[in-house]
């Protein structure tokens, strides 16, 4: 099949609705789009006029999957605008929250959207019956996930108790207890999760492109919270610089802006970050990911979940020692100042890891404290020229397949990016236009 025309119709595991078209012409690519077609939710709007603390209550609920990554990013731009200065218990405890939030995240994809395709099911509903203990893992390792982020956030998502410049509450000494517990436990669940991979990853495709990786850096850690904006391409830039390193623009096929750094796409996510901090992984992780196949950096966007597992082990590792500290130093109210802070006029910037990759939210306040600017950055949207430039090289490597093999593999990479699922039920619709 050497000449194609694909018209795939409503991507529903993306944050919003989508397309796809591909056209190719005696083995040419003509036409190759990622179209998405969501009307635009306008957040930076809503959050002109309003009051500096309101914006973490508004900017959660951009999604229910990673709620907790905007509201971190969300309050680091906002302390950031104001001068103000978290404590170093802050600090750790809001990356407790984040390791509780990217574990969720990843089982929710390796185990739910991933593995049915390299299982042979449609969706992971075959597979209760089929794979029952891998399922019921599945369910385990996210329940426990979850409920990091609800001791720390007083709810499983839109988190209640994390502000700026402190936390309303803190989490009681039995929780903490019992999530270790968990997470020691759950230690035996990852083994069986990389068993699993190993017995189904020659069934990942081989494709390869190379594209500039962006994510946090800050050696000699493995960040996800804070540092520079690093860049396998570039020098790395501090977070209130990142509009010299991320371009937006508008394309005539997509309601949403696309991204560029150095007028060529970028990837983002759990690979991106391995390609950058791999060497700054623990002992148990680096372990894991050579077991995986990751044995350096990796251009082949199929290994997203690969490198997510990779990424399990070490927020799950680093979930432990948060909480060891703790129960060690315990916490002293004294050193929360959500309730002291004082407004003043500035901009700045936050930029975490969330899982799907780097996240910004940049706010500008006036001396009264309300919101007069506002510009938020999502990790999908950064990905999608990205994924339409995987498209352009993946597609003709493919041709000489059938139509199902051809619509599974499109279906392949796309959820391999892990764009946002927070209203998914059926991935792909595909309407064949001979």
């Amino acid at each position: 099949m050497s000449s194609v025309d694909v018209f795939v119709e409503n991507i529903t595991r993306v944050e919003g609705h989508g397309n796809i078209r591909v056209r190719a012409t005696d083995g040419k690519l003509e036409v190759c789009q990622l179209q998405i077609t969501e009307s635009p939710r306008y957040y930076e709007q809503l959050l002109l006029g309003r009051k500096w603390y309101d914006a973490v209550h508004i900017t959660c609920r951009i999604c229910g999957i990673c709620s907790i990554g905007h509201t971190t990013s969300s309050i680091q731009g906002m302390e950031r605008a104001m001068g103000v200065e978290p404590s170093d218990q802050t600090h750790k405890l809001r990356q407790l929250a984040l390791m509780g939030e990217i574990l969720q995240s990843h089982y929710l994809h390796v185990y739910f959207l991933v593995a049915p395709d390299l299982l042979g099911a449609p969706s992971v509903v075959p597979l209760a019956t089929t794979h029952t203990e891998v399922v019921k893992m599945a369910l385990r390792q996210k329940r426990l996930a979850n409920d990091i982020c609800y001791a720390i956030g007083g709810r499983h998502i839109h988190p209640l108790t994390i502000r700026v410049g402190g936390f309303t509450s803190f989490p009681k000494e039995a929780e903490l207890v019992d999530l270790k517990e968990r997470l020691i436990a759950s230690r035996k669940d990852l083994e069986a999760t990389v068993e699993l991979l190993l017995s189904v990853a020659h069934k990942l495709p081989a494709f390869e492109r190379e594209c500039e990786c962006v994510a946090l850096t800050n050696p000699p850690r493995y960040e996800f919270y804070s540092g520079m904006i690093g860049s396998t391409v570039t020098d790395p830039v501090a977070p209130n610089d990142y509009r010299s390193k991320v371009i937006e623009r508008t394309v005539p096929h997509s309601h949403a802006k696309f991204c560029s750094s150095n007028g060529e796409p970028y990837q983002v996510g759990a690979l991106a970050r391995y390609n950058l901090n791999h060497v700054y992984l623990r002992p148990e992780a680096k372990a894991v990911a050579a077991t995986l196949g990751l044995n350096g950096p990796c251009a082949n966007p199929f290994f997203f979940s690969i490198a997510q597992v990779v990424e399990c082990v070490e927020c799950a590792e680093y979930a432990i020692e948060l909480i060891d500290h703790f129960l060690d130093a315990g916490f002293d109210p004294a050193l929360d100042g959500h309730r002291d802070v004082k407004v003043q006029a500035g901009c700045g910037t936050g930029a975490v890891e969330v899982p799907r990759g780097l996240l910004f939210h940049e706010y500008e306040v006036d001396d009264e404290g309300i919101i007069v600017g506002a510009n938020l950055i999502i990790p999908t949207g950064q990905n999608l020229a990205n994924i339409e430039a995987d498209f352009a090289g993946f597609v003709p490597t493919i041709l000489d397949k059938d139509r199902a093999q051809i619509e599974l593999l499109l279906e392949m990479l796309v959820r391999a990016y892990d764009p946002c699922i927070s209203c998914a039920t059926h991935m792909l619709k595909v309407e064949w236009v001979d």
